[in-house]
């Protein structure tokens, strides 16, 4: 029960790596206060409006007066530069990068002595498929985010940042290319970053601030090239 007595926020917990999250949390004694936009028995509503931001701030106060660890895992959408409007745009920011912003300063007189945020990434913050420019921009901003408040609450609030890489949120074994092309040898699932945001919260990670954290299975760190290594593109005729 490392984590008794303790208060975790975390956004986008009702399904996902955000579920699994808060689920560990539980199981080691925290009271958890989820919002998401998905219906359910917690504060449901939309990450990208200023004022259900404030309310939900406000009720997880009114009911526990601090928090210990806030956890900004909720998901902005994901869509390219052919079809992604200028007012999808802002709202993939206003959900990835503008809530996680504006919850930790809503936050900030209340954490609690030793408190933690953890903002959760991408992989993506540092490479790119084709069309996912809304997605890209808003994790690349977070974890840039992440150093600027560790510094900002330093001496108040550790602050860190979780890049996953591909994680299956259904648990499932993958085998063959799927799971070989990895240097760890499979595809990840939510327990992975679950582990880690709850290091991150402990006192065991107390010197560890304005650090990403990169879970992918060593997929960023490995050299692709036509040809090399049993690697092959295959082009198509749009290509």
């Amino acid at each position: 029960m490392e984590f008794k007595n303790k208060v975790a926020v975390v956004t986008g917990g009702a399904q996902g790596i955000g579920r699994c999250i808060a689920e560990e949390f539980q199981k080691a004694g925290a009271t958890v206060c989820v919002i998401d936009k998905q219906e359910g028995e917690y504060f449901v509503g939309d990450l990208a409006d200023k004022e259900t931001l404030e309310r939900f701030a406000k009720d997880v106060i009114e009911k526990y007066g601090h928090v210990d660890y806030l956890i900004n895992n909720a998901l902005p959408l994901m869509k390219g530069i052919d079809e992604c409007s200028y007012e999808e745009f802002l709202y993939a920011l206003s959900v990835g990068v503008t809530a996680p912003f504006y919850l930790s300063k809503l936050f900030m007189p209340y954490f609690a002595e030793g408190a933690a945020i953890v903002n959760i990434s991408s992989s993506r913050d540092r490479m790119s498929q084709p069309q996912t420019e809304s997605y890209t921009a808003a994790k690349g901003s977070i974890a840039a985010l992440t150093h600027a408040l560790a510094v900002s609450l330093a001496g108040k609030v550790r602050v860190n940042s979780i890049s996953p890489g591909w994680i299956d949120t259904a648990y499932t074994i993958y085998e063959g290319s799927d799971a070989v092309q990895q240097p760890a040898g499979r595809v990840g699932n939510p327990l992975d970053i679950a582990n880690m945001v709850l290091y991150l919260c402990s006192d065991k990670a107390g010197f560890i601030t304005g650090e990403n954290i990169c879970i992918d299975g060593g997929m960023t760190r490995q050299m692709i090239y036509h040809g090399d290594n049993g690697w092959t593109l295959k082009q198509t005729d749009n290509e």
